[in-house]
């Protein structure tokens, strides 16, 4: 379990996370939703240690992240960030490798060599395993990032808004593995979302934020409510049923 109390994060006067005390349950798939400016990006910076909290502590499995070894966190806990950029030029396969550093530090055994492979493999990589990353797609090096991140093997991975530069059918295809990833190889996954649809459907538990503050959460069937949803956004939010079966949540 993820578990924040009493997190704060401030910039100067402007209070961007706000006393946010959370349980976020292990395993499955977790989605942060808000609308912008809510501090979705910055607590899920401050849960891996990105970020300094002005205030709080944060646990994972009762390891405070603030005390806890580099290396001994880098094997529990992964993250994509928003913002990646590497300025060498390398390959796929170099970068997904870059994952099992905290493992191998560098020397790289057969071990790592399989969680390479399959993590390539995981994101449909193969053919482009040796190409370099400024010759593909945004979302060609998005998937490439992430499977840099489950390449890491940590209990716990974090992405923050990993449907960042892909279209609808390859962002589907991303959720689609994020759930596999939490069902088949029992990770639990934190996301950061802004798309409704895609938390609502692919989503075990919601967190929503909003002004910097944890305004509602629970189970998916809780959360993706017109009157919850409208709340949060501040404006006129339905979901559509058929049979008691959400379908798709739209703007009205």
């Amino acid at each position: 379990m993820i578990r924040t109390q009493a997190v704060s994060r401030a910039y100067g006067d402007a209070l961007v996370v706000d006393n946010v005390t959370l349980d976020i349950p292990a395993g499955g798939v977790t989605s942060i939703i808000g609308p912008n400016g809510a501090g979705k990006s910055t607590l899920l910076s401050m849960v891996s240690r990105l970020l300094d909290m002005s205030a709080g502590t944060v646990t994972v499995d009762g390891l405070d992240v603030t005390r806890t070894p580099s290396d001994v966190l880098a094997r529990r806990l992964s993250i994509l960030r928003q913002d990646n950029h590497v300025s060498a030029r390398i390959t796929v396969r170099d970068l997904v490798a870059f994952g099992r550093y905290p493992h191998s530090k560098g020397r790289l055994t057969a071990q790592d060599r399989h969680q390479i492979d399959q993590a390539i493999a995981y994101l449909d990589l193969g053919a482009l395993a040796n190409r370099f990353l400024d010759e593909l797609s945004g979302g060609q090096r998005q998937r490439a990032f992430v499977a840099m991140v489950l390449a890491q093997d940590t209990d716990y991975v974090l992405l923050d808004e990993p449907l960042n530069n892909l279209d609808m059918k390859h962002a589907m295809g991303m959720m689609k593995l994020m759930r596999q990833a939490a069902s088949e190889l029992g990770k639990t996954v934190v996301l950061v979302l802004h798309d409704i649809n895609f938390a609502s459907w692919y989503s075990d538990y919601i967190v929503a934020m909003k002004h910097g503050k944890v305004a509602a959460q629970g189970a998916g069937p809780e959360m993706i409510r017109p009157e919850v949803l409208s709340e949060i956004y501040e404006m006129d939010i339905k979901v559509h049923e058929i049979g008691g079966q959400l379908i798709s949540v739209y703007y009205g």
